[in-house]
């Protein structure tokens, strides 16, 4: 697929979930992005910039704690995303964050700039990540720090739940979880290798378990609409996709509790280099 049409499509689905985007009582996305800002340790006065920001789960956390005297510039694709995280920054009264609507893989911005940059599950949805992740390096002041978020080991479950929609989806399709099978994103050296080959340093990586529960099948079913997963929903047809949901619930049946509740878990991996 071109790369622009490829990011035309990412930036179209996002927008449709811009509004359900961690809004569906699922936390998954903020205690992700909470554990790289963590690795990253952004200090008061320094300049930061998020890669993909979505609804700013890195990006606000990032803000309060670089405080007044420094700046975080957030951008993404989806300019709904954009749309709805500026009126969180507003109603929050942060003064120190510009956002704006720009291509991770492109971003055109000044060379140079920032102490640190975030990249929260964006990485593998890029055409080229290698070319995307050297040109970052550029972005950052020298001794500055960049850090990715990447899905790592993951539950069973998850795999028969992707495995229900592999039929239906283009060899194209670039799915967050299921592009870490292989290539770049399947192994701490795989990703690591990308940082280095971008010319960064000191390159390393720390793991933690993220665990997620749904109440029942039924708010799996309105999460998985609620995020960028909503694009493997959209590749079934119509028709299709009440088997579809009957038959991914039949395998979450198998992780179910007395209670009804689903608890499943995905490893995470953050990797961090220097310039």
């Amino acid at each position: 697929m071109d790369p622009q049409e490829q990011s035309r499509r990412v930036a179209a689905v996002f927008d449709r979930v811009a509004a359900t985007y961690e809004a569906v009582d699922v936390d998954w996305f903020n205690p992700i992005a909470a554990g790289l800002v963590r690795e990253l340790a952004p200090k008061p006065d320094e300049r930061a910039l998020d890669i993909g920001c979505g609804r700013g789960a890195a990006l606000l956390p990032i803000a309060r704690a670089v405080g007044p005297g420094g700046h975080a510039t957030g951008f993404d694709i989806s300019a709904q995303m954009v749309a709805l995280t500026q009126a969180d920054v507003d109603a929050e009264g942060l003064t120190n964050v510009d956002l704006q609507v720009l291509d991770a893989s492109d971003p055109g911005l000044p060379l140079g700039t920032y102490d640190l940059i975030a990249c929260s599950l964006v990485a593998f949805f890029l055409p080229d990540p290698a070319a995307a992740i050297a040109s970052w390096h550029d972005l950052l002041k020298p001794g500055g720090r960049l850090g990715l978020s990447t899905f790592a080991e993951r539950h069973p479950a998850w795999v028969e739940l992707d495995a229900v929609f592999k039929p239906y989806l283009p060899p194209q399709m670039r799915d967050a979880r299921t592009t870490g099978e292989s290539g770049p994103f399947g192994s701490d050296a795989g990703v690591e290798g990308l940082l280095r080959a971008a010319g960064l340093h000191e390159v390393r990586t720390t793991h933690e378990p993220i665990s997620v529960t749904f109440q029942d099948a039924e708010q799996w079913h309105t999460w998985s609409w609620s995020h960028g997963q909503r694009a493997m929903w959209e590749f079934v047809p119509e028709g299709e996709r009440s088997a579809v949901k009957a038959t991914a619930f039949q395998c979450l049946a198998g992780v179910t509790d007395d209670d009804g509740r689903i608890h499943l878990t995905q490893g995470v991996r953050y990797t961090l280099g220097d310039r």
